[in-house]
């Protein structure tokens, strides 16, 4: 059974820095590319980073180039998304994607 699991989404001050996670489980997972998607209230969900298989090429959205990290440990069969110098524009549910499976979201809220 495919499942995608994102945690680390929380409450973090304009400036502030998060981490998210996001669990695989009932694929190879060392074998597929990730993305990370993320929706804001009342807009499209959009693009925020890629990882290849590898983890040698990366790729991300303009809004987050330079602040935004892509990672993966394909031995834990995990992907990360590090986030820093985090912005209100970046509050929005951010999702992983393999493949066409996606996670639960988790909700990232940068505020003060």
């Amino acid at each position: 059974q495919v499942q995608l699991v994102e945690s680390g989404g929380g409450l973090v001050q304009p400036g502030g820095s998060l981490r998210l996670s996001c669990a695989v489980s009932g694929f190879t997972f060392s074998n597929y590319n990730m993305r990370w998607f993320r929706q804001a209230p009342g807009k499209e969900r959009e693009f925020v980073a890629f990882i290849s298989s590898s983890g040698i090429s990366t790729k991300y959205a303009d809004s987050v180039k330079g602040r935004f990290t892509i990672s993966r440990d394909n031995a834990k069969n995990l992907a990360y998304l590090q986030m820093k110098s985090l912005k209100p524009d970046d509050t929005a549910i951010y999702y992983c994607k393999l493949n066409d499976y996606w996670g639960q979201g988790t909700q990232v809220t940068v505020s003060s």
